[in-house]
């Protein structure tokens, strides 16, 4: 790797660390430079601007997850199974770019605003298609329940999927795994007290 390459990836570091923190509004080029040990103006050497930096960091974010969900919709698993391997998925994704996902769960009135945001938003819809895909096939095997709209229950497992990376902490006793094995027992077999 190339030092302007190891150098582009600090940038796209730090940004991510501020935006994630103050926001992508509230940071400036000059805070990015700061936390970089560089002067503002030689960060122009890597990114014309900040939207550009935000568009790169969240580029990365969405290709590694849609990537992930193309694999799970390709197992020719069950619905269940994809289901699961949907939520191990994305929670493997936050784990991987956990400030990109708050960049992203954060700046959804930002993001349209930027340069090149069409990209974004096709991989938006295309992860949007792989919940509804197998929830519609879970549907239609019986698997799932079929008085909730598949919209509403969309968006009912995405929210609290995607905005556990607001409290969400792994421990070695309470991993990742097991947040995700308990978020999806939640949805499939309810929180009634078993037999």
């Amino acid at each position: 790797m190339s030092t302007t390459q190891d150098r582009r990836s600090v940038i796209l570091d730090n940004a991510a660390h501020l935006f994630a923190a103050k926001g992508i509004g509230a940071t400036t080029v000059r805070e990015i430079a700061d936390s970089v040990g560089i002067l503002s103006g030689s960060l122009y050497h890597h990114f014309k601007s900040k939207d550009e930096m935000v568009d790169a960091i969240i580029s990365d974010y969405l290709t590694d997850l849609t990537d992930r969900y193309a694999k799970v919709l390709a197992s020719g698993e069950g619905p269940a199974t994809q289901l699961r391997e949907l939520v191990t998925s994305s929670l493997a994704n936050i784990e991987a770019h956990p400030h990109a996902t708050e960049i992203y769960q954060n700046s959804s009135n930002y993001l349209p605003t930027i340069e090149g945001y069409e990209h974004i938003r096709e991989s938006a819809t295309s992860i949007q298609r792989a919940w509804i895909e197998v929830l519609e096939a879970g549907i239609a095997t019986g698997d799932f329940r079929n008085d909730i709209p598949v919209r509403v229950l969309h968006r009912m497992l995405r929210d609290s999927l995607w905005l556990s990376v607001r409290w969400f902490k792994p421990t070695p006793s309470y991993t990742r795994a097991t947040f995700a094995d308990d978020l999806v027992s939640v949805y499939l077999d309810g929180i009634l007290a078993r037999d």
